[in-house]
C-alpha cells in the first residue's frame, strides 16, 4: 500500500498533468526535481528549518521505495534567509533555472505573497503548509492548513465559552505584517458580531525579531485589570516568541489570570523556552505531538529515527505535509482530511494547554471544519467564492489566468 507521505508527493507530481510545462520537465529528466523553499537562517529559521528537514525525510522515504513514476525525486534546497524579496528571487530560480516540478515552501504570508506572482507568471505549483489569514485564492497554490474560518474564529469562540473561561476582553498581539493584521481584522469583525465593544479589544504589533517585551507585556497586564476576564490572542511569529514568552514568565502573567492563545507557537518554538511559568497558556492548531493515534506514534518514531534524535519534536505544519490533493487521507492527528476544490483543506481545530515539559495537553477538539478562503465576517467578501473544479470559478481570486466572476 502506498503511504500517505508517498501519496502526498505522488499527488504533487500527478497534478502536473494540468501544467504542460511541468509534465515535459518530468518526462525529459531522469529525476523529478522538487524545490524546498524555507528560511534556514534569519528570524524565521526557528520555525522553518524543521520543515526542510521533514521534506528531506519524505524524499528519502519515497526514493527508498523506488521513487515516483520510475524516477528518483531530487530535492533542490534553497535558503531565502527570512528575506521576503529573496523568496521571490529563489522561487524564480527554482522554476526557471532548476526546472523543478513543484515547490514546497514558505511560512509567513509575506513570503507567500512575495512568491505568488512568480508562480502565476511561470505557471508553477506551490504547496504551502501553514495556517494563514485567508482572503486569497490562487490556481497555482495549494494551501495545506487552516484559515481563520476553521481555526482563529473557532479558537476565539472557545475562549468566549464556559470551557474557555468566558473571556470578555481581548488583546490582539501580533507581528507587524499581513497575516496578523488580516487575521485580527477578521477576529475583530467576529467579536463585534458577538457584541464585544471596541474598548474591550486592544491591538498591538511589533517587528519581526522583536526582543524587548517589557513594555508590551506590562500593557497587557494593565489592560487585564478592568475586572473582565481578559485573554491574549497571539499571532507573534518566529524567534520573537522566545523573549515574548520569557517576559510573560518574568512578569508573572499566569494562564489563570490572562491566558495567551497562540496561533504560531508549537512544540518547536517552545523547545528554547522554560515552559514551567507558562503552564496553562494555550495554542490553537489542527495537530499536536501529544495526539494519541497509531498514525501519530508511527510518524513520531519515523521522524526521530531519521533525525537520530529521540527527543526531536513534531508540530502542526509538519502534519500538514501528510495531506494530499484530491483524495482523502488519514493524517497523524487521526482525522481524514481532504484538499477541497478551493485549494484549501478541511481540518479540525485543537486547543492545547502548555505543559511543563514543553508539550501540549489537548483541552478542546472540533470535528473537521470546511474552510472558506474568503471570511464571511468581512463585509467586502460577500459573494466571493473560490472553486477550481471544472468549470473554474474564482470570485475575487488573484490569478490573472482567470477572470473573477
Amino acid at each position: 500500500m502506498i503511504t500517505a507521505r508517498k501519496r502526498w508527493l505522488s499527488a504533487a507530481v500527478a497534478v502536473l498533468a494540468i501544467f504542460a510545462t511541468g509534465v515535459s520537465r518530468a518526462k525529459a529528466e531522469d529525476t523529478i526535481k522538487i524545490g524546498i523553499l524555507h528560511s534556514l537562517s534569519g528570524t524565521m529559521a526557528i520555525s522553518e528549518t524543521i520543515l526542510k528537514d521533514l521534506m528531506l525525510m519524505e524524499v528519502a522515504d519515497v526514493n527508498a521505495k523506488g521513487g515516483l513514476l520510475g524516477k528518483k525525486v531530487e530535492p533542490v534546497v534553497v535558503d531565502p534567509a527570512s528575506n521576503w524579496p529573496l523568496f521571490a528571487e529563489k522561487a524564480r530560480e527554482l522554476l526557471a533555472k532548476d526546472k523543478v516540478a513543484a515547490v514546497f515552501g514558505c511560512w509567513t504570508s509575506v513570503s507567500r505573497k512575495s512568491v505568488l506572482p512568480v508562480f502565476e507568471e511561470l505557471n508553477g505549483l506551490l504547496f504551502y503548509p501553514l495556517e494563514y489569514e485567508g482572503e486569497e485564492a490562487s490556481y497555482n497554490i495549494f494551501y495545506g492548513s487552516s484559515v481563520p474560518d476553521n481555526k482563529a474564529v473557532p479558537a476565539v469562540e472557545y475562549l468566549m465559552s464556559k470551557s474557555g473561561g468566558e473571556v470578555k476582553r481581548f488583546v490582539l498581539e501580533g507581528t507587524d505584517y499581513v497575516y496578523p493584521r488580516t487575521s485580527n481584522k477578521i477576529i475583530r469583525a467576529y467579536l463585534k458580531s458577538k457584541g464585544v465593544k471596541d474598548e474591550d479589544i486592544m491591538e498591538n504589533y511589533t517587528p519581526f525579531g522583536f526582543s524587548d517585551w517589557q513594555t508590551e507585556v506590562a500593557a497587557i497586564k494593565k489592560f487585564g485589570l478592568s475586572g473582565k476576564k481578559t485573554a491574549v490572542v497571539s499571532t507573534v511569529n518566529g524567534d520573537a516568541n522566545v523573549p515574548f514568552y520569557k517576559e510573560l514568565g518574568n512578569q508573572g502573567v499566569k494562564a489563570t489570570d490572562i491566558p495567551v492563545i497562540a496561533f504560531s507557537v508549537g512544540e518547536e518554538e517552545l523547545a528554547g523556552v522554560d515552559t514551567k511559568p507558562l503552564v496553562g497558556h494555550l495554542a490553537a492548531w489542527s495537530y499536536f505531538q501529544s495526539v494519541n493515534t497509531p498514525e501519530n506514534k508511527a510518524f513520531i518514531a519515523k521522524w526521530r529515527a531519521y533525525t537520530k534524535n529521540p527527543k526531536r519534536v513534531t508540530n502542526d505544519p509538519m502534519e500538514s505535509r501528510q495531506a494530499m490533493i484530491g483524495q482523502k487521507v488519514k493524517s497523524p492527528s487521526g482525522f481524514e482530511v481532504v484538499m477541497g476544490s478551493n485549494h484549501h483543506m478541511a481540518k479540525p481545530v485543537m486547543i492545547g494547554e502548555i505543559q511543563a515539559d514543553g508539550q501540549f495537553s489537548i483541552v478542546h477538539q472540533s470535528k473537521a471544519l470546511p474552510p472558506k478562503a474568503w471570511s464571511p465576517y468581512v463585509e467586502a467578501n460577500k459573494g466571493k467564492v473560490a472553486d477550481w473544479s471544472w468549470p473554474w470559478v474564482c470570485g475575487g481570486c488573484t490569478s490573472p489566468r482567470f477572470a473573477a466572476n
